[in-house]
């Protein structure tokens, strides 16, 4: 007779065991790009012109140069590790606990940053249609509303939200790449330069991959469901690579477009992508203000599923206070880590701008990602492996090491209150982490 009696609706559960693997590689692939395509291309084609000028596409053509490695550590890493946690797994099999915890904090203080900065970007293109919501208590009721909405959504199951991210992605990414590719006929290519003499500075193309690195970013949010991916070894580096090629060369057709339509005219737009197909067809103004707003409901619903996995992982481990390491028995999610990850976003999302945040995220993922193409070379150099036959990098140190010297180079753009704010916030999460490692410690001496 089996004494085990499973859960009440009302008991937490804890652990992988407790997750359903229930993505496979088309809801992953989905996933990614409707992660990486979140707020960040409708507001970068004016930012990076007004940094770069006519030069501004080739940001992204050296983004993608910079990113196509990180992506590959990503695979290679990420088809070696089969639990939920992302990066933040990685460099904790890599490198042990406090490192893995270092690249998780870092993970989530750039995801609670992005997600604050899509919502207030979200506000902005509201108010282009209804200016009631550029006044602050519209403006405040509409961010808190959202939050609500999402927090709901993902509040009731995997399969849920999965099904709602793979209909936000199709939703957005249609109009966008209708317009990154029939605007191609109608550029005005005098106002379009891949010349490198064109780029105005060093620190000019600095501070816009660090923006390029955050429209970039995403794969490593998509990724820490691993324990509700089906077979990862196998899925992970194929929707990963399949939707880094996809984005790469619509920003790069959207960025073009941008700037040959509009011209002098871009850097001043506050919403750059609907301004272009509305000088192509008056109606796309209006249709492409709507798919701004989907494409940031859809980057902060998959920004919100994953960043509470990542929380949810933290907790697991004891680098984070166990409750959050809690799964809701019926639904089978970390609801403790959803409303943690959304009202934080939330209170700074009220008070901070798109741009800023955008730096603060941008210059966290870029640690973060020197931090896992480190973890895939340590792990493939120990064979380390889950269910599968892992993807292996050719060159051994190569690709990693390119991958790291590429982050730490762009790093070294970012400005001393980006620096602060990454600082002060990690300090917080590792001084919690302190506090719970002595309590562990005096529980172990104790008993």
């Amino acid at each position: 007779m089996n004494d085990a009696t499973p859960p009440s609706p009302a008991q937490p559960l804890q652990g992988d065991a407790a997750l359903v693997r229930a993505l496979g590689p088309f809801q992953l692939g989905a996933s990614i790009i409707n992660i990486i395509v979140g707020a960040g291309i409708f507001m970068l084609p004016a930012l990076l012109s007004s940094r770069l000028g006519a030069a501004a596409p080739l940001a992204f053509v050296a983004g993608a140069i910079a990113i196509v490695p990180i992506a590959l550590c990503f695979a290679a890493v990420g088809s070696r590790a089969a639990t939920t946690g992302g990066p933040y797994t990685y460099a904790a099999a890599a490198f042990g606990p406090f490192a893995g915890f270092i690249t998780g904090a870092l993970m989530w203080i750039c995801n609670v940053a992005s997600s604050a900065g899509v919502a207030a970007a979200l506000t902005s293109q509201v108010a282009h249609a209804f200016p009631a919501f550029a006044e602050p208590v519209p403006r405040s009721a509409l961010i808190l509303a959202v939050y609500g909405a999402l927090l709901a959504l993902n509040a009731f199951g995997v399969k849920l939200g999965a099904r709602m991210i793979v209909l936000l992605a199709t939703l957005k990414l249609t109009p966008l790449f209708l317009l990154a590719s029939l605007g191609l006929f109608f550029v005005d290519w005098s106002q379009v330069s891949f010349a490198l003499g064109g780029i105005p500075s060093w620190s000019a193309l600095g501070s816009s991959l660090v923006l390029v690195v955050f429209a970039y970013s995403g794969m490593e949010t998509a990724l820490v469901p691993s324990g509700e991916v089906r077979d990862p070894a196998k899925h992970v580096p194929r929707a990963t690579m399949s939707a880094i090629v996809i984005v790469v060369l619509l920003y790069i057709g959207i960025q073009v477009v941008c700037q040959g339509t509009l011209g002098q005219a871009l850097p001043g737009s506050t919403a750059p992508i609907a301004d272009a197909a509305g000088s192509l067809w008056t109606p796309g103004r209006t249709l492409l203000l709507v798919t701004a707003c989907v494409s940031m409901l859809g980057f902060l619903m998959g920004n919100l599923f994953s960043s509470s996995r990542l929380l949810f992982a933290l907790g697991r481990d004891g680098c984070l206070p166990s409750a959050i390491g809690q799964v809701d028995a019926k639904h089978r999610v970390p609801r403790l880590g959803l409303l943690a990850h959304a009202g934080i976003a939330a209170i700074l999302a009220l008070g901070g701008s798109f741009e800023t945040l955008a730096l603060i995220s941008g210059g966290a993922i870029c640690l973060v990602f020197a931090a896992v193409s480190l973890a895939a070379w340590r792990a493939q150099r120990l064979d380390l492996r889950g269910h599968g036959e892992p993807l292996v990098l050719p060159g051994g140190p190569l690709v990693p090491g390119l991958a790291a010297l590429t982050m730490a180079a762009i790093l070294t753009t970012l400005t001393s209150k980006e620096w602060l704010a990454i600082a002060v916030s990690l300090s917080a999460l590792v001084v919690i982490y302190a506090v719970l490692a002595a309590r562990r410690g005096r529980i172990a001496r104790a008993s």
